[in-house]
C-alpha cells in the first residue's frame, strides 16, 4: 500500500531524510521510532505529499507525484501532531473539512457528504459533542475529533504523527485501541510515528528505527526494540523484558 524507495529530504539546506526505503502492506501497522532529530515526521509528511523529496514514493501501486491532489487526498489521510484549528471552530464542521476533496470548488457539502461525516461521528462516540467547540473538549476527545476528519477523508491509509503525545496513559490507551479497531473494521493501513517505545512495540505490526536520517533497523519490535540498538541510537541504558503483548523497555539509572 505504501511504497518508499531513496527517500531523501533536504530542508533549510540540510538532509534531514537520506534515503529511505519503505514498505507498509495493505492492512498492516508499522511504527516509526527514533531519537529527537531522526526524520519521522519529515518522512510522514513527505509520503503524505506535505514535503518535496527526491527518490520515489508510492500509494496503493500509484506514484504518488501522478495522484492529482484531489485523488490523493482521498486515498491518504494525515493525522498532524498539533493540528491547526482555527479559534471557536465547532466538532462537527472541523469533521466536515474531511470532506473538502469530494466538494467542487465554491460548491457546499452534499447529502452524501453529511452522512459520511455523520457515520464517522458514531463510530467514534462523537454525537453528543457534534455541536461542541474543540477549544473545551478534553485531549482524548479532541484526538478522536482529529481522527474523525481523517476518517471522513474515506481514504484506506492513515499516517499518525505521535497520535498520543499530548494523552494521559488511559487516553493514550483508548485512542491507540481505537484506531486498531477500525484498522480491522475498515481495512485501513497505518504508518504512525511515536516516541514511547513500549506502547509503540505493542500496537505494531512492524517497527522502523530512524537514526541521523536513515533506517538502522527494520522488522518486528523484538527485533528492533533491543537493548544494544537502543543504547546505540538513543544513547540510554535500558533493560527490555517481555511486557505480555510486546517488549517493555525499562529505563536503567546509570
Amino acid at each position: 500500500m505504501i511504497s518508499a524507495r531513496g527517500l531523501r529530504v533536504r530542508l533549510g539546506g540540510s538532509v534531514i531524510v537520506d534515503g529511505v526505503d519503505l514498505d507498509v502492506a495493505a492492512g498492516e501497522w508499522v511504527t516509526i521510532i527514533g531519537p529527537n532529530g531522526a526524520g519521522k515526521s519529515t518522512v510522514l509528511r513527505a509520503v503524505g505529499g506535505l514535503l518535496p523529496f527526491s527518490g520515489s514514493v508510492g500509494l496503493d501501486g500509484t506514484p504518488l507525484d501522478r495522484l492529482p491532489r484531489r485523488v490523493r487526498a482521498r486515498t491518504v489521510a494525515t493525522v498532524a501532531q498539533a493540528p491547526v484549528v482555527p479559534p471557536g471552530m465547532l466538532v462537527l464542521d472541523y469533521v466536515l473539512l474531511g470532506r473538502t476533496p469530494y466538494i467542487p470548488a465554491l460548491g457546499r457539502e452534499s447529502a452524501s457528504d453529511l452522512a459520511a461525516v455523520e457515520e464517522v461521528l458514531a463510530a467514534l462516540d462523537l454525537v453528543r459533542l457534534r455541536s461542541r467547540r474543540l477549544d473545551t473538549l478534553s485531549g482524548g476527545e479532541r484526538q478522536r475529533v482529529f481522527l474523525a476528519r481523517a476518517l471522513a477523508q474515506g481514504g484506506r491509509i492513515l499516517l499518525l504523527d505521535e497520535p498520543t503525545s499530548a494523552l494521559d496513559i488511559g487516553h493514550q490507551q483508548e485512542v491507540l485501541d481505537l484506531i486498531d479497531r477500525l484498522r480491522g473494521e475498515r481495512g485501513l493501513t497505518v504508518l504512525a510515528t511515536m516516541h514511547d517505545l513500549s506502547i509503540a512495540g505493542e500496537y505494531a505490526d512492524r517497527m522502523v528505527l530512524l537514526a541521523g536520517g536513515r533506517v538502522v533497523a527494520a522488522g518486528t519490535a523484538w527485533e528492533v526494540l533491543t537493548e544494544e540498538l537502543l543504547a546505540r541510537h538513543y544513547r540510554v541504558r535500558v533493560k527490555v523484558i517481555d511486557g505480555g503483548r510486546g517488549p517493555l523497555v525499562v529505563p536503567v539509572r546509570g
